[in-house]
């Protein structure tokens, strides 16, 4: 029971870190995204449409790894608590 626990508990802190690590990379993505922008309206600009595209890219693999890693903690919790009972 308690090796259970012990997986959700690191289910949990690894969904956390890459939640984390995917949200960094969504925000430095649009980070230079808006950089990129700012410098074509005032000159000097690199290519906007391909950094959009990767931050647009970026971002929903983001969202969509974050719900399968959501998912699987979900099943896990349950499975423990069916365990329990």
């Amino acid at each position: 029971m308690a090796s259970s626990e012990l997986k959700v508990q690191l289910l949990e802190t690894f969904a956390a870190l890459i939640t984390a690590a995917f949200g960094l990379v969504a925000a430095l993505a649009w980070n230079e995204t808006i950089k990129t922008a700012v410098a074509q309206v005032f000159g000097s600009g690199d290519d906007l449409l391909g950094l959009a595209v990767y931050a647009v890219i970026v971002t929903i693999l983001a969202v969509v790894m974050t719900l399968i890693i959501a998912r699987a903690l979900g099943k896990a919790k349950a499975a423990v608590e069916a365990e329990k009972k």
